[in-house]
């Protein structure tokens, strides 16, 4: 079964907008979208993309990149209960503790972010990588 992996909206928009990590974000969407791993992102990442590809590209490509990413990604939210834990949790960005304990919701395996700061709180059970982190885990 392949591992399912939230991905934070950096890692996107890297790859839809060619930054500093576009290659190793090319390589981890190119192991989505041939089914070697599940990705996911929360509605808040979507909006997201939405602002910055609109901004960089128009609104027309940027529904037109959003709408080819959802062939590959699966959209996931989270419950009342997991908002509240969320929101009382360390994390003291509440985007990304939504997004976090959205993935933690789900039964994710990992979690792909550049926010060092996230990492900090990463936990045994939906573990916190950066790319490069996570593709040379895959390489072992």
């Amino acid at each position: 079964m392949a591992s399912k992996v939230f991905l934070d909206a950096n890692i996107l928009l890297d790859f839809l907008l060619k930054r500093d990590d576009y290659q190793d974000a090319r390589q981890l969407i190119e192991q989505i979208v041939h089914k070697q791993l599940q990705g996911f992102i929360t509605p808040a990442i979507v909006h997201i993309l939405g602002y910055w590809l609109t901004k960089a590209y128009g609104k027309v490509k940027a529904k037109e990149l959003i709408l080819s990413l959802m062939n590959d990604l699966t959209v996931i939210d989270c419950n009342h209960q997991t908002t509240l834990n969320a929101l009382n949790s360390k994390i003291d960005d509440i985007e990304d503790a939504l997004q976090y304990y959205a993935a933690t919701q789900h039964k994710l395996h990992f979690f792909i972010s550049r926010d060092k700061n996230l990492q900090k709180h990463s936990d045994k059970n939906l573990p916190i990588f950066s790319i490069k982190e996570f593709l040379a885990l895959q390489k072992n």
